[in-house]
């Protein structure tokens, strides 16, 4: 058995939003590999970032993509200071 915690809803939102940070214009197949997603869960996942407005979804020619928007880029701010916060306690996010 693992000792492992499933990751949380907000470490996928960072995963994700990291992602495509690094990434630039990314396209959902490499969103999902390198969150480590299932397809439903990426899916799930894209369209509430998308809904708050961390993502933008755009459309060229017969391809999806995503950038990141500037909201997007003050959670992933926010979130790494918090994490940082905590680490300094001796806990983890």
């Amino acid at each position: 058995m693992s000792s492992e915690r499933p990751r949380s809803a907000l470490k996928i939102y960072l995963d994700i939003l990291v992602t495509v940070r690094d990434e630039g214009n990314t396209k959902p197949t490499r969103i999902l590999y390198r969150a480590n997603l299932s397809h439903d869960r990426l899916v799930k996942y894209l369209g509430e970032l998308t809904g708050k407005g961390l993502l933008e979804e755009k459309q060229e020619d017969d391809s999806k993509y995503y950038i990141l928007t500037q909201k997007g880029l003050e959670f992933i701010n926010q979130v790494k200071k918090a994490e940082a916060f905590v680490i300094g306690f001796g806990l983890a996010i």
